[in-house]
């Protein structure tokens, strides 16, 4: 039996506490653990760019390059300035005598008359003319002093005209020249001029004439009209080579 047993059985006091005891010697390392699972890999914010390193020394010249393909070619210069003109070049040899080159020859005509004609419808003048090709076109022209009368008529109108063996041209269209008025009591007198060409014409004798007539787009009545006055009329023909295509 212990003493403290012995003490307590008795009814006494606890003794005082006893003095610690020395530490013992330290056990041995213990056995690694097992391995544990690998994190996640970290990432950092990306860093500031820094400042433009100093330019390298130039370095030793490389090998040449392969031959590359052939560009496109680049826009036309501007023209370069004239040069110095150059020295006289000798004389070539005198070339041999060219053939006798035939005459040309116009074929053309006017009829010429110093009269008043005070007509008011009907036929001027004729000029007969000989055409020598089918092919070609007929120019022709008058030219003198023309005049429209109104008398007590509010407007009025006169048309000259040519025809060719009694018709019109139709090779393209009419050869035509209006006088028109709209004042009572004019009687002005100018000098005017008609002309055209006129295709699709036969070759042979051509009876050209210059008439007088109503203005069938502004009246069907015929006016006071008047060709040539104190002056010369002519009509000119001429025969030339057809229009181009």
């Amino acid at each position: 039996m212990g003493i403290e047993t012995v003490r307590k059985k008795a009814g006494g006091c606890s003794g005082v506490p006893g003095i610690p005891g020395l530490h013992g010697a330290p056990g041995r390392d213990g056995r690694d653990g097992a391995k544990g699972e690998r994190g996640e890999t970290g990432r950092g914010e990306k860093g500031e760019k820094g400042d433009v390193g100093r330019m390298g020394e130039k370095g030793g010249e490389g090998p040449q390059g392969v031959v590359g393909s052939k560009g496109s070619s680049g826009k036309v210069g501007l023209r370069g300035a004239m040069g110095p003109r150059g020295m006289k070049g000798d004389d070539g040899t005198k070339g041999s005598k060219g053939e006798q080159g035939k005459e040309s020859q116009v074929n053309w005509k006017q009829c010429v008359w110093d009269r008043k004609d005070d007509k008011d419808s009907g036929v001027i003048q004729e000029c007969r003319f000989t055409k020598r090709s089918g092919n070609s076109a007929l120019r022709v022209a008058y030219a003198g002093n023309l005049r429209v009368a109104c008398g007590s008529h509010s407007s009025c109108c006169s048309r000259w005209y040519f025809t060719f063996n009694g018709g019109e041209c139709s090779g393209p269209m009419t050869i035509e020249g209006l006088a028109y008025s709209n004042r009572q009591g004019d009687n002005v007198h100018r000098h005017r001029q008609i002309e055209g060409y006129c295709e699709n014409i036969p070759a042979g004798q051509i009876k050209v004439a210059f008439h007088i007539g109503k203005c069938a787009r502004h009246s069907s009545t015929t006016y006071d009209g008047k060709t040539g006055w104190a002056s010369t009329s002519r009509i000119i023909i001429e025969e030339t080579a057809p229009a181009q295509q």
